[in-house]
Order: structure tokens, then C-alpha cells, then sequence
């Protein structure tokens, strides 16, 4: 028998009346009613009521007894009477009257009133709803965690990791893991670099993803991999990405399509969220090709549940009288129209919000709008400037009806999209036709193969440079680098982008092509991807995968809008660990044994 319980806190029942047991927990509330002291004792598993009367010898000592401390008591299981039962425990029909108590660990503030203080108002934040800062959670992330909200959020994940794992295998995927210390690869983001004390002046870096080794992994005839890969990219935090460190489910096939891998992701997902949620999921997973989506949209992240729907307006506004407009199309610029339901009535203080906030966010003029009356008249700044036959053509493309109104942005194309997604989701949310209740998948496919890195004045990758042109070879030699699209996609849900994936690269000439656009010599290639290059000469089959990020699964799943709430032990958004104190200065002898000075 275990020496600390012979139960855990949420297992007690009526079925255990008169019988003597021991639990041990943190002391979570204490209730004293004079000569009866009320505490709810706490485990991982649950909650007891225990009952301390003063006629014990140790009243005093439970009296004084600061919440968390940890303690183990042994008494008698006593039913609760019909007035005093708490069913939103599940030992709540129950108490448990102590004759014995023994402290395990007691709760001893600071000596610095200060500190504290500090530990005073974090610690009372267990059992209140009072949120504190970030970096004082973080300090104290070992109280933080005792909080059954983030607590859950660490069990969900868990439970999130385990059924993934159990869905990959059950679907013919082997579990690998694959290298940390490796090789620096030019993959997008910065690198963690490790200094290599065997080898002065030579440095590994943490993966950014196991890119190269899953297509090793491929080319040795492993079928179908996957594994929970821990994933390292030197980047600023954003409330959906984690500085430093973050997992992914990586996986990797061999022999398949496009489609292939949409059916194996589609069936995990659509499994999980229907397990680890009570909201409805759809089942349908519509592709929708960059291009559309940047258009229809504004983003490469589109929300489905948003039924708005943005539309190009540039042909008709080329003719029109508005001289705003119309210089902007004459210069290679674009328009946009982003449709408002049923806001025809709205105030003019609903119109000018959405200017000012164009002006704020985006540093434009703002916006133009025109409201379409119950009668279907058209008002507002620029209608005049608009014939019949525009304003009608207006109300055709945007499937604007009476009542409605409608927003216009001008700019370069890329511009125009995105603030015209900002305004579809900004109107989304204030116009509440975003259906909480509910998760929608999208896939973003046909992404480019090259984009022209304005920075730098030059071509450089869009996404993956793994990733295989659609037309092959032939599109490298031939067309507009440009114009090419590769196998590359995006799965999102709910507007958040959840995974990258691609049909690989497999032929050693496309590699060669591809990585010349973006500006890298043979010999360059030969070095950065030795080893893909080495292994592309001795056959290599059709392959392609996608890593979906569990953190942003988990984020969804939970409701939580930061990233740092789902983890376990985070970093705040400078990157630190204040709990740890990371990063951190080393010993001069340390940095000696590694080659390595630090400038001033």
C-alpha cells in the first residue's frame, strides 16, 4: 500500500462511508468556522473536503497552516449532509473528519518583503480568477501551473500528442526521430547555432524542421514517416508562435500525391478536433488556390467562417468619374471591394471608423463606401461619381443586395489585399457573422515557386525550395520564374495557418535549376546540401509531406488567443526564460573550452 494514500482526491464516494484512509495533497481553501476548520485538499486528480475539529491536538497548527503547503492526513470517509453537498465535485457528497496530520512541506515566504509580496499575490492567484503579468507568472510558471485552467491546457495537450501518435501508427507511419545537432540550413528563418568545443570555430545549429533528414529518411526506403518534432527558429514571438522552440507533427511519404497526402491529414485532424471538442467540425476541406484566396480573401490565411468575400473592382472603376480611382488603375494599382451586410442603417460613425482605421493600421487615405438604401439607392462619398451601369455592375460582382453597404481600397495589388482582408475581418467580427461554434479547414494550394525579395533585389524562394515545380524542369528553363507554381500548401483552420507541406523535389537537375533563379551556385549547393546531393544521384522515389503545428492545434482547441498559454514552461516575447534565467552569461573558462570571445 502506498505509504502517502490509499486514494487520490477525487475518488472518495458514499460507497467509502466509515472507512479509514489517507490522502495527500496541497492545501487549496480553508474555511474556519470556529471550532470546525473546513479544507479542500488538492491533488492532480481532484478535490476532498476535510474537516479538522478543534479538539485535535494539531487544530492549531492546520489553523496557522499557509494554503499550498502539502500535507497527509489520515481519517474517517463521513457523509455530507443534504445541505452541505457540492456536486460540482465529484467527491462531493463526501467528507473526509481528520484524526491525523502530518505537514510534508510548508509554504515559507521570502525574507524580502518584496519578494514577498510578490509570492503572496501570485500564489493567491490559484484559487482567484485575478490575472497577473507575464513575466510574473512566468517567474513563478511552477505556482501558475497549479491553476486548473493552464493545468488543463498541459493535460489537453498531452492527450492531443498521444492520439496523434496513436492515429500516425495506426495509419502504416513509422516514428523516427531525427537529428538536433545539425547542420545550419537556409530554410527562411534564423538558426540557433551550438559551438562545437571538438571542433574549434565550427558550430551546429538547432533544425528549424527535419527537412533534409525526412527526405534521407525517403530516399533510404523508409515508407512513411513521422515523428513529434521539436523545432528551433531564432524569431520574434507573435501571440500564435512561440520565440525559440516550438513541435510539429512531421511526416513524410513516399510514392504520393498531392491528394494523398490532403486524404491522411484530413482524417487526422477532422479526428481529432472532433474528439478534443464539443464544437461542430466540418468535414469539408476546400482547396483554394493562392491566388484566389489573396483576391477573395486578403489573405493566405482565409477564415472560412467569414461569409464576406472580396472582390476586384479595377475594370469597374477604369472608367468611372472617380479621379482617385482612376489615376491609381492608370498607375498599375488595383481595386478592391469589401461587401457589409445589412448596414445600410448603420450610423456614419460605423463609416468613419473603418476609415480611421484603414488610416491607422495602413497609412492610406482610408476608404471609400457606398450604401445601397432598402430601395436599393446608392449613396455615400463616391456614388456620384458612379453611373447606373457601374452601380449596378458594383452590386452583380459583389452579390450586394438593398441594405447593404460596401467599402472600396486602392493600392498596389499585394497591398490591396491585405487591407482588404483586415477590413472582411475586422467587419466579420463586428457584424458577428463569424460562428464561434464551429471549426472550417481550408487548403491554400498552388502557392508560387519564386518570389522577388524587394530587400535584397533579388529572386528567392516563396515557401519550401524543396518543393517541386509543377511542371517540372520545363517550367524552370521556360517561363517567368515569377509565374511558376510549385506543389506546395497550406493547411488553416479557422484563419490560422496550421501546417506548410509540398510534394518534393526528387530529381538532382531541378535542385541544380531551382537554387541557380534563387542565386546559388553549384558549388554552393554542393556544400549547404551535401548530403541531399549526394544521395539524389542513387535513386530517389516521389515524395512529399506537411508538418501541422501542435501548438496552434492546441491554441484552437482551447480557445486561448497566446501561444504561451498551451506550453508548459514558455518564453516571454523578448525570448527569455525568466524562470530559468535564459538565456544567461557563461564563465570565462567556458567560452574559452569553446573558442569563443564576446565583442563589446
Amino acid at each position: 500500500m502506498n505509504y502517502y494514500r490509499t486514494h487520490k482526491c477525487n475518488e472518495l464516494r458514499k460507497n467509502n462511508i466509515g472507512e479509514k484512509v489517507t490522502l495527500s495533497g496541497w492545501l487549496y481553501r480553508k474555511r474556519d468556522h470556529g471550532n470546525l476548520i473546513f479544507v479542500d485538499l488538492r491533488d492532480f486528480y481532484g478535490i476532498t473536503q476535510l474537516v479538522f475539529n478543534n479538539n485535535k491536538e494539531f487544530f492549531s497548527i492546520i489553523s496557522n497552516l499557509k494554503l499550498e503547503s502539502v500535507i497527509t492526513v489520515q481519517g474517517i470517509v463521513k457523509v455530507r449532509t443534504a445541505d452541505t453537498i457540492n456536486s460540482e465535485i465529484a467527491t462531493g457528497e463526501i467528507e473526509l473528519v481528520v484524526d491525523y496530520l502530518h505537514i510534508e512541506s510548508e509554504v515559507k515566504f521570502a525574507e524580502n518583503e518584496e519578494i514577498a509580496k510578490e509570492e503572496r499575490s501570485i500564489l493567491a492567484s490559484i484559487t482567484g480568477e485575478q490575472e497577473y503579468p507575464e513575466n510574473m507568472r512566468f517567474k513563478y510558471r511552477f505556482l501558475d501551473l497549479r491553476r486548473e485552467k493552464i493545468r488543463n491546457n498541459v493535460v489537453l495537450r498531452s492527450h492531443i500528442i498521444a492520439e496523434l501518435r496513436d492515429l500516425m501508427i495506426k495509419q502504416g507511419f513509422l516514428e523516427i526521430q531525427t537529428p538536433i545537432l545539425t547542420a545550419s540550413s537556409p530554410e527562411g528563418a534564423r538558426d540557433y547555432l551550438v559551438p562545437s568545443r571538438l571542433n574549434p570555430g565550427k558550430f551546429y545549429a538547432l533544425p528549424q524542421a527535419p527537412q533534409i533528414f525526412k527526405q534521407l529518411l525517403m530516399i533510404s526506403g523508409f515508407d512513411k514517416y513521422f515523428q513529434i518534432a521539436p523545432c528551433f527558429r531564432d524569431e520574434d514571438a507573435r501571440a500564435d508562435r512561440s520565440p525559440g522552440e516550438f513541435y510539429q507533427l512531421d511526416l513524410e511519404m513516399s510514392f504520393v500525391t498531392q491528394e494523398d497526402i490532403f486524404q491522411i491529414i484530413e482524417y487526422t485532424m477532422y479526428s481529432i478536433f472532433t474528439k478534443f471538442s464539443n464544437k461542430c467540425v466540418d468535414q469539408f476541406f476546400p482547396r483554394i488556390t493562392y491566388k484566389e484566396a489573396m483576391l477573395k480573401y486578403g489573405s493566405d490565411k482565409p477564415d472560412m467562417r467569414n461569409p464576406i468575400l472580396i472582390s476586384d473592382m479595377t475594370d469597374v472603376f477604369r472608367n468611372s468619374e472617380f479621379n482617385v480611382f482612376k489615376k491609381n488603375i492608370e498607375s498599375g494599382m488595383v481595386v478592391r471591394a469589401i461587401p457589409a451586410p445589412n448596414t445600410a442603417k448603420e450610423p456614419r460613425s460605423f463609416f468613419d471608423r473603418k476609415i480611421e482605421y484603414a488610416q491607422k493600421e495602413f497609412g492610406t487615405q482610408g476608404l471609400g463606401y457606398i450604401v445601397f438604401d432598402i430601395d436599393g439607392n446608392a449613396k455615400g462619398p463616391i456614388a456620384k461619381f458612379l453611373d447606373n451601369h457601374q452601380l449596378n455592375q458594383i452590386k452583380e460582382i459583389a452579390n450586394v443586395k438593398p441594405g447593404d453597404s460596401i467599402f472600396f481600397t486602392s493600392a498596389e495589388e499585394n497591398e490591396a489585399a491585405i487591407i482588404a482582408g483586415k477590413v472582411r475581418t475586422l467587419l466579420g467580427s463586428e457584424l458577428s457573422l463569424i460562428d464561434s461554434n464551429i471549426f472550417k479547414f481550408c487548403w491554400v494550394v498552388d502557392f508560387p515557386y519564386f518570389v522577388y525579395d524587394d530587400k535584397n533585389k533579388k529572386i528567392d524562394f516563396f515557401h519550401n525550395p524543396f518543393s517541386m515545380p509543377q511542371a517540372g524542369l520545363k517550367d524552370l528553363e521556360e517561363k517567368n520564374p515569377l509565374d511558376i507554381l510549385a506543389y506546395q500548401f497550406d493547411l488553416v483552420c479557422n484563419g490560422v495557418e496550421l501546417s506548410s507541406g509540398a510534394i518534393r523535389n526528387n530529381k538532382l537537375d531541378i535542385m541544380y535549376k531551382a537554387f541557380t533563379i534563387a542565386g546559388y551556385s553549384k558549388e554552393e549547393v554542393d556544400i549547404k546540401f551535401g548530403a541531399l546531393v549526394r544521395a539524389f544521384r542513387f535513386g530517389v522515389p516521389p515524395h512529399g509531406g506537411i508538418a501541422p503545428g501542435i501548438d496552434r492545434m492546441v491554441m484552437l482547441l482551447t480557445d486561448e488567443a497566446n501561444i504561451r498559454e498551451i506550453i508548459c514552461f514558455p518564453m516571454n516575447q523578448q525570448g527569455v526564460d525568466v524562470l530559468m534565467g535564459a538565456p544567461s552569461t557563461v564563465d570565462e573558462h567556458q567560452l574559452c573550452e569553446l573558442y569563443l570571445k564576446v565583442c563589446e
